[in-house]
């Protein structure tokens, strides 16, 4: 199978620096995976789960990023799992793949989780005839309070859960962390200026009772639709997110 993924066209990220193969049929790496590794800023050897990790896009991205970072990369699928594997080898990052199901959380803890569940609420939307698509977008048997619930399972005390999604199921992530999470950052993402957002990036604290924030958004794109300078050091450069408060 890894032979397979690996004859598959490349995709880069990080202006290069990140090479990616993917099958070559289903979900494609989107900006999103770079905009969520960039807004993960652990403690120095911290070791980070990548929920439902795909192909290790953004497990790769941070591992560039913070070599000194121990990350594990969780996936269901056998096919996302060997091609994960495939790109760490390929990339030389300190990324450890494991199979494994949300709604069966490993007994290992972490320091910090990420994740980019499927979007598209269960029931919703029209779900695409392609397996691998289907697992990437849609909520099959998981729904996204589990995807939480397990992030809440694998974390040690304090740690920090940071999820991107969609503005428009901002009150579905909020539900989900309200009860066991504190210290809630919501960083806005926008097309362009002046233009609602289409994602959020979220990060909480397990335990905390620091009251939440609603930072500064992020805009993607300048008018003549080329990236911003802020968009355009995060994804061709690979500086940090910041989600300090002003400091956005």
């Amino acid at each position: 199978m890894e032979s397979a993924v690996l004859a598959t066209p490349i995709d880069r990220l990080l202006d290069g620096r990140v090479k990616v193969a993917q099958p070559a049929d289903g979900y494609r790496v989107a900006v999103d995976a770079v905009l969520l590794a960039a807004a993960v800023e652990p403690a120095a050897g911290a070791h980070v789960l990548d929920l439902g990790c795909g192909v290790g896009s953004v497990g790769l991205c941070l591992a560039w990023r913070r070599p000194d970072l121990a990350i594990t990369g969780l996936d269901r699928e056998p096919v996302f799992v060997a091609a994960a594997r495939a790109n760490a080898e390929a990339n030389g990052a300190r990324l450890q793949v494991v199979q494994g199901d949300v709604l069966h959380p490993p007994s290992e803890r972490f320091d910090e989780v990420m994740m980019n569940p499927p979007y598209l609420k269960a029931g919703t939307a029209t779900v695409s005839a392609h397996p691998l698509k289907a697992a990437a977008t849609a909520e099959g048997a998981a729904k996204l309070a589990d995807w939480i619930a397990c992030a809440r399972a694998v974390l040690k005390p304090g740690g920090i859960l940071t999820l991107i999604h969609r503005a428009d199921r901002l009150d579905d992530v909020l539900g989900g962390v309200a009860r066991s999470f504190g210290g809630i950052a919501i960083l806005p993402i926008h097309p362009k200026q002046g233009r609602a957002a289409k994602r959020i990036i979220l990060k909480a604290q397990l335990g905390s009772g620091e009251p939440m924030a609603l930072l500064p958004g992020l805009v993607l794109h300048a008018a003549d639709g080329a990236f911003t300078a802020a968009a355009d050091s995060i994804l061709r450069d690979g500086q940090a997110l910041s989600m300090r408060g002003g400091d956005a």
